[in-house]
């Protein structure tokens, strides 16, 4: 079992910086109407990293299936439910450079959500999540 870390610690007002306890860290904080921020708010930084997950699964299981990908563009829009107070919804609009066959592409797709951990905590959480796959030849 492998243990993660994050360690979070006040900027200043809601400014926190985030670290994982090696040499990777972020800030993040809670903008208002009068004070834009200076990095996402931490329900940002989820849909960030769902988004940064996939890009990331697809790379890696692309480069299993030795395909011939040159890039991944992923844009999520995600909606934040009044009700729950949290992401209800999900849409990735998903753009592949590649030069490989609709299956391929479904494959890749497939493997990528099996191995995506962060879209598995969001799959966990009933956050329903649509995907739309756009290819681009180079």
């Amino acid at each position: 079992m492998k243990i993660l870390h994050a360690r979070a610690k006040t900027i200043q007002d809601y400014e926190i910086v985030l670290d994982n306890g090696r040499a990777h860290s972020v800030v993040v904080d809670q903008s208002d109407e009068n004070y834009a921020g200076l990095g996402a708010t931490p329900l940002e930084l989820c849909v960030m990293s769902h988004a940064g997950c996939y890009t990331t699964t697809a790379l890696l299981v692309a480069k299993r299936m030795h395909l011939p990908l040159k890039g991944v563009e992923v844009w999520v829009d995600a909606v934040k439910s009044q009700e729950t107070g949290t992401i209800a919804e999900e849409t990735f609009n998903i753009t592949f450079t590649v030069d490989a066959t609709e299956d391929q592409i479904r494959r890749l797709h497939e493997h990528t959500l099996r191995n995506c951990h962060v879209g598995l905590l969001f799959e966990k959480a009933s956050v329903k999540t649509a995907y739309n796959l756009k290819t681009v030849k180079e």
